[in-house]
């Protein structure tokens, strides 16, 4: 056999083993269970199974579709992980820090952008008492020009990795601390990257202070809230 024939064969035999290799990992790898062997990612694992997204794959949230999604998000990524499992020092789970792009999530959610505000009706019970209203679509397209990689996360980070907090029967933006009647300190490491995610609300943006397209975001309770259904206090 030439060395010529003899090269490709050799890159068949590895194109196929990879070929193969590829069919029976994916299906694997993309199982949660799977990436709950990592001692880091376990936390994370077990809030998912006990939230409203649990009929939800890690890798229908954190993988973007397409092939540029699958090479970077799930095979770069992936790989990446693997090495600083066995090879490096692993992020302690409270100070893992992970994108989610908006695309994927509007890929399910895309219904409330055609809507400008949330009907009280449709609020979980705790909140239905101070008649939010809020426009996702104005936001979106805020965060858009602003252009710091905000999206759906920045208000919406633990709806699937956080604990719901007094009594909320599903984890939501918490409430304003400065409002507050009953302060919230999560069971976090104090500093930590979810303990900050769990602290942050709408008045790191709505600050009277801030400003988008020239004017001050304000920070008066009738921008987000119906003043019938404010009344003395929020939350």
């Amino acid at each position: 056999m030439s060395s010529t024939r003899k090269l490709l064969a050799i890159g068949a035999a590895i194109a196929l083993a990879l070929a193969f290799g590829g069919v029976v990992a994916i299906p694997v790898t993309n199982q949660p269970t799977f990436c709950a062997n990592c001692h880091t990612i376990r936390p994370s694992y077990d809030s998912w199974v006990t939230s409203s997204h649990k009929d939800v794959t890690c890798v229908d949230c954190h993988v973007r579709p397409g092939l540029r999604g699958f090479l970077e998000d799930k095979v770069y990524a992936g790989i990446k992980d693997v090495l600083i499992t066995f090879f490096g020092t692993p992020t302690e789970p409270y100070n893992l820090v992970a994108h989610v792009d908006s695309s994927v999530c509007l890929g399910c959610h895309r219904a409330v952008l055609r809507i400008s505000e949330i009907a009280v009706r449709d609020l979980p019970p705790p909140v239905q008492s101070v008649g939010l209203i809020m426009s996702h679509r104005r936001h979106m397209e805020a965060f858009a020009k602003r252009g710091k990689g905000e999206g759906c996360t920045t208000c919406h980070g633990r709806v699937v990795h956080g604990q719901p907090i007094k009594g909320y029967p599903i984890v939501i933006p918490r409430g304003h601390v400065a409002l507050d009647e009953q302060p919230h300190e999560p069971n976090l490491p104090t500093g930590s990257k979810l303990w900050e995610a769990t602290m942050a609300d709408c008045l790191r943006c709505h600050d009277g202070q801030t400003t988008y397209e020239g004017n001050v975001l304000s920070k008066r309770c009738e921008t987000c809230h119906l003043p019938e259904k404010i009344g003395d206090f929020l939350f």
